[in-house]
């Protein structure tokens, strides 16, 4: 149930990415009268769930059908001036058979099979598909390659542009909704970290009080992990024992995190304060009450949350005391421990122990704030990249395919975590589709700008070679990235 639910989420949002970021392609094609022939949620090779078309007038759908084929075959005719004008050949309208259905110059609409991407097939444009027969007929006023190319540069940027867009309404929605709320630094500071072995290995110790990264105050403490690797953290200057003290990070700090597998490099300390008892709980047959304070397991210490669940592991089926204040008195509790070595006692929430800093906005204050989060988001996510081509931090072996993504996505269906996934995901598809590939957005814009500059248009052969490499990179890109994810599987 829980994969399931990991699925269903991953597609959903996957869906939405998809179909918003297609819109903008179609809607800026439209706008500017460019034929297109195609709207497609999902792949549909080989054949497609759904499809749908006007044609004659009236809407035909067709269901689990091949990919309607392609075939462009103009007649060339003249208009009252004498001038060249293409038409196609002349069909009967009272027939609704494959030429009817092709010939219609209104949108294919469907839904493919292949549920991992999307496309528009835009009419003139060399694309994806590789549409060779189309770019031989001489070109017509509806079709992509006519326009010109600033307005092919609006319709190539559009898809980009609306996945910013859909980011930038979330967050909106999700502040005027939920508001913010994080744990601030300071309040940590009031009982110190905890530092696992990583993090001591750096030089960081438990109790240890987190001042700057690099010389720079971070004020909510889950952001501290994020800026030492965005920003490739040299220095973490700390209290320890009322002192500052400077800790100087080794060269591969940011590699050693990026390839970590503990989540909790550093993580609050906190008193053990108990709030209820699961069933069949030793600790309340023992005598415990809610409201307890653990402080000592035997004769051994154990003032913070974090000491005790370390030190328990080593009594399982053994009997044990455990040390209790209540009410200003010690008390010990005699208990025997069960083989997974756990007592059955949930921990007072985070609230109990630190404020938490919130912050409330109406949706008008939401509009400003929800900018400012999607262009900073926008910016960790450049820097994010920038990793990967360094490979100094080994980021790349940490790059992440469908696996991984989906991964991220909760056990269980929370709203306010799937839109701010949803957000995520769709600035990452927005910064990938951006960069200067060829078969990728940023590719043709990219070719659009020298066009525009240089007032020459490259060649419809250098197009078409172009997008092969852009093709072949892409796909050398997902298989290294769903790689890495097969590898981590058998680690």
């Amino acid at each position: 149930m829980v994969i399931l639910t990991k699925v269903i989420q991953f597609f959903l949002a996957l869906s939405i990415l998809i179909f918003v970021h297609e819109l903008g392609h179609f809607l800026a094609a439209k706008m500017f009268k460019v034929r297109v022939d195609k709207f497609y949620l999902f792949f549909d090779w080989g054949f497609s769930l759904l499809k749908v078309k006007r044609v004659n007038g009236k809407l035909r759908w067709k269901f689990f059908s091949k990919p309607t084929p392609e075939k462009y075959n103009a007649i060339e005719t003249r208009d009252e001036r004498g001038k060249k004008k293409y038409e196609y050949e002349a069909i009967d309208l009272n027939t609704l058979d494959e030429d009817d259905w092709r010939r219609s110059d209104s949108t294919e609409y469907g839904i493919g099979w292949f549920p991992l991407g999307g496309y528009n097939k835009i009419a003139g444009m060399i694309d994806e598909s590789m549409d060779k027969e189309q770019m031989k007929q001489p070109a017509q006023e509806w079709e992509f390659r006519s326009k010109p190319a600033w307005q092919r540069f609006i319709i190539m940027v559009a898809g980009v542009t609306m996945n910013v867009l859909l980011a930038f309404v979330i967050y909106i929605g999700m502040l005027s909704s939920y508001g913010e709320q994080y744990l601030p630094t300071s309040e940590v500071n009031k009982y110190g970290i905890v530092a696992d072995s990583l993090a001591q290995e750096f030089g960081l110790r438990d109790g240890d009080k987190i001042l700057s990264i690099n010389g720079k105050e971070i004020n909510d403490f889950y952001r501290i992990t994020t800026e030492m690797i965005l920003e490739d953290a040299k220095t973490i200057e700390v209290e320890r024992d009322g002192k500052v003290v400077v800790i100087q990070l080794p060269e591969d700090a940011t590699a050693k995190l990026l390839s970590s597998q503990d989540v909790n490099f550093i993580s609050y300390r906190m008193p053990f304060v108990v709030s209820d008892f699961s069933s069949g709980s030793v600790a309340k047959a023992a005598g415990m009450e809610v409201g307890d304070v653990i402080i000592g397991i035997n004769e051994v210490p154990t003032p913070y949350y974090h000491d005790f669940v370390r030190e328990i592991k080593q009594f399982k089926n053994q009997d044990i005391d455990v040390r209790v204040v209540r009410d200003f008195d010690t008390i010990a509790l005699t208990m025997h421990l069960p083989e997974e070595a756990i007592i059955g006692v949930y921990l007072a929430p985070l609230s109990d122990y630190f404020n938490l800093e919130t912050k409330d906005y109406t949706f008008w204050q939401a509009i400003p704030r929800g900018f400012k989060k999607t262009f900073t988001e926008i910016g960790d996510y450049w820097k994010q990249l920038k990793l990967i081509f360094n490979p100094s931090t080994k980021a790349y072996e940490s790059v992440g395919g469908f696996i991984s993504i989906g991964k991220i996505f909760p056990d269980t269906w929370v709203w306010s975590m799937f839109w701010r996934l949803t957000a995520f995901l769709s600035i990452a598809l927005a910064v990938m589709n951006i960069l200067p590939i060829p078969a990728l957005d940023g590719g043709h814009i990219l070719f659009l700008l020298y066009e525009i500059i240089t007032r020459r248009k490259p060649s419809d052969k250098f197009m078409e070679i172009a997008e092969y490499i852009g093709l072949f990179i892409v796909l050398a890109l997902v298989i290294f990235a769903n790689g890495n994810d097969i590898i981590k599987l058998f680690k």
